[in-house]
């Protein structure tokens, strides 16, 4: 079976190479590709692998029943198991799905302190109590969060190499068009990447067959695992709510107004009633929350109004795989996306801040028609980003700039169908560049 090249392989030979490295705890949603990872870099550095699963292994739960302590963890597990070995110096203890034994997290101090062991956790956050396991670890673990697979681990996928992604940025940095035929080909990707999505069963398939060949049908089941989780892990909230919130992002998203509304979950629903689901799926990993600006100046995250926000899936393909029998043909067969074409160029630009580390921010004024799509911050400047789906000008990109009352904005960028190209205060790149912004941020000479 194909391995896929993910960014969290150079993380964890970076977290093996230092000497005072604390345990490690992989968070994300469910099938990111979090097992995978961690059992390859294992094979390649341990000689021996102590891999426990509390969901398929529940026996395991009795390891702490005399207490945390390094060695009477060890006892046990070796007294349910004799053939696991433990040798000091040479051994990973992989700890997976800890969302179903968040106590063991507790232990992270001891095996912290013994030094003898590295250990790595591993889990979903679905149903992960994670508040929980972060104040009884604090201090003695690593966070590493795992998303689904990039439009740049896409390209390695497809076998693109890193000179590939530097000339990307190059042109960039230099604000040069590329050539028509580059262009269109990676326009192309681009437009597979989103309709695939990131999750690394549906890419593996797509690699190994050459085609969208029972794609559709990958990401329906993931969409349905989902919602069982939703079902198994919802303790205390209303299952069936989260699960209407849930269902109702591609129709908030078709909206003119992409503001979340509570109405368009069903009629006459409130935010009072459907408390704590937005919050439920957002540290589930399923979906991506915007927060509106007050006033578009810096701070960022001192400028929240309250109650306005929009909601974006995580994996834009699985936001394709939700849409009605007819989008989804008119988009496959035709390239055509109809209603929900702002949508998913909006979702896809959420989903590539978010696995950049950036927040994500809209603004969008009372009784007007001004409104921008994201914003990100240089070291002195707010930055608005639009996402176009066509080439039109950017009427309120340009008052936000041009405007004395926006004094934080000098600049502004624009993520479009069309090609690299610098107008004005105004840098436009291509969608299939979005994975590089933070990159072009870092090296760039424009926003001084």
């Amino acid at each position: 079976m194909i391995y896929l090249k993910r960014k969290i392989d150079a993380y964890l030979e970076d977290w093996k190479s230092k000497p005072d490295r604390l345990p490690l705890i992989v968070k994300g949603a469910r099938q990111v590709g979090k097992t995978e990872s961690i059992r390859r870099f294992a094979k390649k550095h341990y000689e021996n692998i102590i891999e426990i699963n509390f969901v398929t292994e529940p026996i395991y739960k009795s390891i702490i029943e005399d207490g945390f302590s390094t060695s009477s963890i060890i006892r046990l597990i070796s007294r349910i198991d004799p053939s696991k070995k433990f040798v000091e110096g040479k051994t990973l203890i992989f700890l997976d799905e800890i969302q179903e034994f968040p106590e063991i997290a507790t232990s992270l101090k001891f095996f912290k302190e013994d030094g003898n062991y590295d250990v790595i956790c591993s889990g979903s956050l679905l149903g992960v109590q994670y508040h929980r396991i972060a104040s009884i670890s604090v201090g003695s673990k690593t966070d590493y969060q795992m998303y689904s697979m990039d439009f740049e681990e896409f390209l390695w996928a497809k076998g693109y190499g890193e000179d590939l992604i530097e000339d990307f940025l190059n042109h960039m940095l230099e604000g040069k068009p590329f050539e028509d035929a580059v262009h269109k080909t990676f326009s192309d990707l681009f437009l597979e990447y989103c309709i695939l999505g990131g999750m690394p069963a549906v890419i593996k398939q797509y690699i190994l067959k050459g085609t969208f060949e029972g794609s559709l049908d990958v990401q329906r089941q993931l969409l349905t695992d989902y919602s069982n989780d939703i079902i198994k892990y919802a303790e205390g909230l209303d299952k069936a709510k989260i699960l209407s919130v849930y269902n109702s992002i591609p129709a908030q998203l078709a909206k003119e107004n992409k503001k979340f509304q509570y109405t368009k979950v069903v009629k006459g629903g409130r935010s009072k009633e459907y408390m704590g689901c937005i919050e439920w799926l957002e540290n589930a990993g399923l979906i991506s929350v915007c927060n509106c600006m007050s006033f578009p100046e810096l701070p960022l995250k001192g400028n929240i109004a309250d109650a306005k926000f929009k909601v974006y899936m995580t994996d834009t393909g699985l936001l394709v795989a939700s849409l009605d029998d007819e989008a989804q043909m008119d988009l496959r067969a035709n390239k055509n996306l109809g209603v929900y074409k702002g949508a998913l160029y909006e979702n896809f630009i959420a989903e590539s801040l978010i696995k950049q580390g950036y927040g994500l921010y809209y603004y969008s004024k009372e009784n007007s028609t001004l409104e921008e799509d994201f914003f990100i911050r240089s070291a002195n400047e707010l930055i608005p980003v639009e996402v176009k789906a066509n080439t039109n000008r950017s009427k309120s990109l340009r008052t936000l700039i041009s405007s004395d009352s926006y004094s934080d904005i000098k600049h502004g960028i624009k993520f479009t169908i069309g090609n690299v190209g610098i107008s004005d205060d105004i840098v436009t790149f291509p969608y299939f560049c979005s994975f590089l912004l933070k990159r072009y941020m870092e090296r760039q000479n424009f926003f001084q």
